[in-house]
């Protein structure tokens, strides 16, 4: 079983990557399990006692998996102590399961626990030390902390790893790291890779016309902003930051029909407020 993306159960509205709702986008990843056959013959030839303990072994590990997804589980729907009850069971099962380990980390996150995530990160990659799912939860736990080259360790990690699936993931992660960390040169880099990768993700788009926009390339930032604003994935964030981009080129028709649109779909937003009363620098 492969837990990719927390992300699409949630559905945050919000796409600037500034706030709590980050967390929610640094991703859990639980193993593929993969099966043993033991032919009747090597049973046959066993010692009673040995397949007797790899029975019970297999049926431990069985059961830390299932806990596992049970926690998955309770972590997307925001029970956070539910999901803590379940990956204890499934320590308690399998204590060196890597994956358990990774999701405790995110749960920690959650609670703003920093030393007990990165507890749960480091077990979990002494025990699989290739998992770049590990590796990009705790980049990101590190990134929160400002200890930015750390982070881009595992950054690094995560995407050296050839089979992985998820480096536009990790990349606009890094991205947003580096712009944290003051190295937008670097951060537009990675986030251009990561949109390269999967420009159909708005939340790439926006990030990397965000940060064009405030190096005032506003001509490029316009491109990738239009592209959210023109599909069905438009949200306050986005139609506010396509306002501004408009008014600094002069066009102001463009401008008002986004603004239209802010207003009309999103009339409580903060992007809303700040556009009626001509606060563009919000």
């Amino acid at each position: 079983m492969t837990e990719h993306s927390l992300t699409a159960a949630r559905r945050s509205p919000r796409w600037l990557w500034s706030g709590a709702g980050v967390v929610a986008l640094a991703l859990a990843g639980c193993t593929t399990t993969t099966t043993t056959t033991t032919s009747f013959a090597d049973m046959k030839n066993s010692p009673p006692t040995t397949v007797a303990a790899e029975s019970a072994q297999a049926q431990a590990q069985r059961r830390a998996e299932l806990r596992l997804q049970l926690a998955v589980g309770y972590f997307q729907h925001g029970q956070t102590e539910v999901a803590m009850q379940e990956i204890n069971q499934a320590l308690a099962a399998d204590p060196n399961y890597a994956d358990a380990y990774n999701l405790r980390g995110l749960i920690y996150m959650r609670q703003d626990d920093a030393a007990q995530a990165e507890d749960s990160f480091r077990r979990a990659i002494a025990l699989k030390p290739r998992d770049p799912d590990t590796r990009h939860n705790y980049g990101w736990l590190l990134c929160q902390q400002k200890r930015y080259g750390d982070a881009m360790a595992q950054f690094g990690a995560a995407l050296a790893v050839p089979t992985y699936q998820d480096a536009a993931k990790t990349l606009m992660t890094q991205g947003v790291c580096q712009i944290q960390a003051g190295d937008r040169a670097a951060a537009e880099k990675s986030l251009t890779q990561a949109y390269e990768m999967d420009a159909g993700n708005p939340v790439i788009g926006y990030n990397l016309a965000s940060l064009l926009f405030q190096r005032e390339d506003y001509t490029r930032a316009q491109f990738y902003v239009r592209r959210i604003n023109n599909g069905q994935q438009a949200n306050a964030e986005s139609l506010w930051l396509g306002v501004k981009t408009e008014r600094r080129l002069g066009n102001r028709e463009a401008m008002a029909q986004l603004a239209s649109q802010l207003q009309r779909r999103f009339p409580q937003s903060r992007e809303a407020l700040a556009y009626e009363r001509g606060n563009f620098n919000d």
